[in-house]
């Protein structure tokens, strides 16, 4: 039998998912700002993933602990293999906690360490990792990150690209310093691929310095009121369509928001006025002549308002005529640099002079998709790629971009000088100064593309931050009627030079250890022999990928094309093969999913016929709120995914729900509320199966699925994360099968095995009361049915009868209000704040549970702790206690009961942590003052 791995068994979610959640507001040095790419898995998900995919449970190693203890003469063996096994578990999780810290990535001794474990469970012989569809590159990375031969492969260009910038050419240049003139001398020494990363800054310096002598006349400044001058950052238009009132007529501006800033005190926006039948703007800052919430902005989703005779304009009036005859712009507003803030500024003549002079020549050809919702322009007459820019745009790109093949003849000079021999290019392998050159203008064509994502007219002002939106703030392609043309030349968002910046951050911090292999390759063809898979596959028409992507396809072919041939040779992304469900390419939306389903089984066919034993394969699934039953049930994606891999003979053995959001916010608490992401651990179906029927599935379920729900519960799985854990060793019972069978002879379908799954867990919660006492079962059942609602007398004495409990009793023990004919539940917020659980005369589970959901919200984790450690002093069975949060917060989630569900999520999930400040405690003189409970840490 191979080994169970980690990932089979336990993770320290809430460690990860904080990290994971933590790494959306990390930009400096963080490989996502390499360049743009959607639906980027958190790299402290994929580092722990990997990680425990390959790492051994501490279960495996159970005879080697018995051994140690009949060895040592220890008396309880049992307990002795049981508390080694936790106590290496936690000691994985502790190198986990550790390893997904952003703060630790450099820190040596702690991956060497990492690494170790990982040689230990793999007999001193890791595998290859290959992520098939590696999109932005986030699991090859980490899998390079931790010593692991790294493959990634896709079939969208710039996907391969990111890719091979982030694993691929770094390794081959490592350890090498820089060739400009001078820059050598600047440090000791340059690890890693540091000398290649201040390469890409000060060729990119250079770029940078020729473009604006070559073009920087038309970025003129801007004259302060003072007289003197400023930069611009950007420049604010308006797109304009003429008034088809007949009595009116002029180009009336298409703008979302008159306001320009919003910060206190400094508060600005565009006043238009009606001169002689043409609109002029000047900047307002008082505050009293503001435009109001009715009055800001003339354009919205039914149409537009005419500024000069307040005419109400269809929007498909609007609509049609730019397809017809295309939309005007006028300009609005500039934004100048000032000291500490920016400077609004009214349009001058020249600015405008300048902007309509320049004259852009060979701007990239290519076509726009039409798919509605996702790429809108195309029905307001904006069809090529090139329509997406003004000409003043046009021009700085193609400059910047055709500055990419000259600075690449500089490095190549600069490398031979520098005693680097010639050697192959970079697509052919080299690893000498032509391949050097090649690598420094990737990056540089990199920075170029990376850009356009916000040197173009669709970029927008943000008003609440003065600073420019770009255009892929989501996954789509949306119109935009006042739009912002930036500088780029004025060191802001939209320089290339910060772009480039940014990417040599990156470069600077990436492993660039073992060398990495990057190709273009389609998932379902390619083949698996020799690789061990973690993939994040693309999910149905969530994003449509090469329609998006050839927005920067097409800059960097042009700036690259010389340098990767054989992977820019298509004029556009290749779409025909993308395994993407998009209902406006494969005819429909019954069409587009049958070509989406068949492609992901083959991509699982294919991987399964040469799949090892030794080793699971992880896979991520990405949730959509909307994708929820009634009953708890995940629809199509979730059934398709299961299905797939099950009928193409792989058995799931783990699903653990990961996020990058702020759990404590859950969406749905009256709903299963989803993770961001489910990993599922696969490992190939044996081909001798057997088959099972109904009974025997269910039997085997319920036999099986409490031993797992309680390792979950003690691995401090959130509760609301609770029935998404379970169907990982749910399906690992019904995917073992090769098939079970129904009493009517047919097989048994993956949507019926997750209810099945989901009405056993609710059983085996449900079982767990046996352990609770008679006061805390009649609690249970009346929060079950009236919350903390107030009900009658009559009721809870009934309960009280079949519970043995006494509502007298109840009343003196303080769980509950009693009089009038009227019973209550007192809710956690109700309960006085001074309770110890040592002088309590008639304690039981439910009171210590409340009790600490309430001390552990308002006072931290040492008050909730202080309540466990005086609990087990009266002998209450803690391990109880825990199974009681996660079924009070499954009771809260049915009920629709937020507050009281957020409490005790935050309890389940917390546990470890309130044990561990129970056990510190202890050692503390009293008056150490209690820890504040951090939240931020906490969040389910």
């Amino acid at each position: 039998m191979p080994k169970k791995k980690l990932i089979e068994v336990a993770l320290p979610l809430e460690a990860i998912n904080a990290q994971s959640a933590r790494e959306k507001s990390i930009r400096h040095g963080h490989p996502s700002t390499l360049h743009l790419w959607w639906a980027r898995r958190p790299l402290a998900t994929a580092r722990a993933v990997l990680f425990a995919q390959l790492v051994d449970d501490p279960s495996e190693h159970a005879d080697e602990f018995r051994e140690e203890a009949e060895r040592n003469g220890v008396g309880d063996v049992d307990a002795h293999v049981a508390a080694r096994v936790d106590a290496e578990r936690q000691r994985l999780f502790d190198l986990i906690t550790r390893m997904v810290d952003w703060d630790n990535l450099g820190d040596e001794a702690l991956f060497d360490a990492v690494r170790a474990e990982i040689l230990r469970s793999t007999d001193g012989a890791p595998p290859a990792i290959l992520d098939p569809f590696a999109g932005g590159g986030t699991i090859p990375l980490e899998a390079q990150r931790l010593g692991l031969e790294a493959h990634a492969s896709d079939l969208n260009p710039v996907a391969v690209l990111i890719n091979k910038a982030l694993i691929e050419i770094p390794p081959v240049f490592a350890d090498r310093p820089p060739v400009y003139p001078g820059a050598d001398g600047t440090r000791n020494s340059w690890p890693r691929a540091t000398g290649l990363a201040e390469d890409v800054r000060r060729y990119g310096e250079w770029m940078r310095d020729e473009a604006e002598r070559r073009i920087g006349h038309l970025y003129p400044k801007a004259t302060l009121p003072d007289g003197t001058q400023a930069n611009v950052i950007a420049w604010i238009w308006a797109r304009t369509v003429t008034c088809p009132n007949p009595a009116c007529g002029i180009e009336m501006p298409l703008v979302r928001s008159w306001w320009l800033g919003k910060k206190k005190g400094k508060e600005a926006y565009v006043f238009p006025t009606v001169v002689d039948g043409r609109v002029e703007y000047t900047i307002g800052h008082d505050l009293k002549a503001a435009p109001t919430k009715d009055e800001d902005g003339t354009v919205g989703r039914l149409g537009a308002t005419c500024v000069a005779c307040a005419n109400a304009v269809p929007l498909e009036y609007v609509r049609a005529t730019s397809r017809d005859v295309g939309l005007g712009a006028q300009l609005m507003a500039i934004v100048a640099e000032g000291v500490r803030s920016r400077i609004y500024l009214q349009p001058g003549v020249e600015h405008i002079r300048v902007a309509l002079d320049a004259a852009p020549t060979d701007v990239p050809a290519g076509q726009l998709f039409d798919w509605p919702g996702r790429i809108n322009v195309v029905r307001y007459g904006l069809t090529n790629f090139s329509d997406l820019f003004t000409n003043r745009q046009l021009t700085a790109l193609t400059t910047f971009s055709d500055l990419v093949s000259e600075a690449r003849e500089r490095v190549l000079k600069d490398a031979l000088a520098a005693g680097i021999p010639q050697g192959d290019r970079l697509e052919s392998a080299g690893t000498g100064a032509a391949a050097y050159a090649d690598a420094v203008a990737t990056y540089l064509g990199i920075g170029v593309s990376r850009t356009a994502d916000i040197g173009n007219a669709l970029a927008t002002w943000s008003n609440s931050r003065d600073q420019t939106r770009n255009l892929f703030s989501r996954q789509a392609v949306p119109m935009a009627w006042d739009f912002v043309e930036v500088s780029p030349f004025a060191r802001a968002s939209g320089d290339p030079i910060v772009a480039l910046a940014s990417v040599a951050e990156v470069v600077d911090r990436l492993p660039a250890s073992r060398c990495g292999s990057v190709k273009q390759a389609d998932a379902s063809t390619r083949p698996y022999e020799g690789l061990t898979i973690s993939t994040d596959p693309p999910y149905y028409d969530n994003i449509g990928y090469s329609d998006l992507s050839d927005f920067f396809y097409v800059w960097l072919r042009r700036g690259l094309r010389s340098i990767h041939p054989g992977l820019l040779s298509t004029m556009l992304v290749p779409k025909a093969e993308e395994l993407v469900a998009n209902p406006y390419r494969h005819g429909g939306r019954e069409a587009a999913q049958d070509f989406f389903e068949s492609g992901f089984r083959r991509v699982f066919a294919g991987a399964r016929r040469s799949a090892g034993e030794d080793l699971p394969v992880t896979v991520y699934y990405a949730f959509k709120q909307a994708e929820l039953e009634a009953d708890g049930l995940a629809s199509t994606g979730w059934e398709t995914l299961l299905s797939g891999m099950v009928s193409e003979g792989w058995m799931v053995t783990a699903t653990w729900p990961v996020r990058s959001e702020r759990a404590g916010r859950m969406i749905s608490i009256g709903t299963n509320a989803l993770a961001s992401s489910i990993v599922l651990a696969l490992r190939p179906r044996p081909n001798d199966a057997p088959i099972t029927d109904r009974r025997g599935f269910l039997a085997e379920l319920k036999a099986t699925l409490p031993e797992a729900l309680r390792h979950l519960q003690q691995g401090s799985i959130a509760p609301v994360d609770m029935a998404q854990a379970a169907i990982g060793p749910g399906m690992a019972t019904f995917s073992k099968y090769a098939r079970v069978v129904e009493p009517s002879g047919d097989p048994m379908t993956v949507r019926d095995a997750l209810r099945a799954i989901n009405g056993v867990l609710d059983e085996v919660l449900s079982q767990q009361e046996g352990d609770f006492d008679d006061d805390t079962r009649w609690c249970v059942a009346w929060f079950e049915t009236h919350g903390f609602d107030v009900s009658q007398y009559g009721e809870a004495e009934t309960l009280a009868s079949a519970k043995n409990a006494s509502v007298a009793s109840l009343a003196r023990s303080g769980v509950i209000s009693s009089g009038g004919g009227k019973v209550k539940l007192f809710a956690p917020d109700e309960l006085p704040a001074d309770y110890d659980p040592r002088t309590d005369d008639r304690i039981s589970l439910w009171e210590v549970v409340l009790h600490m959901a309430r001390a552990l919200s308002d006072a931290g984790l040492d008050a909730a702790g202080r309540i466990l450690a005086s609990a087990e002093e009266r002998g209450i069975d803690m391990t109880a206690a825990h199974e009681l949060a996660y079924l009070l917060y499954a009771v809260a989630e049915k009920r629709g009961l937020t507050q009281a569900g957020i409490l005790f999520n935050t309890l389940g999930s917390s546990w470890p942590e309130v044990r561990t400040a129970a056990a510190s405690l202890a050692e503390q003189p009293a008056e150490t003052p209690a820890q504040t409970l951090d939240f931020d840490t906490l969040e389910a």
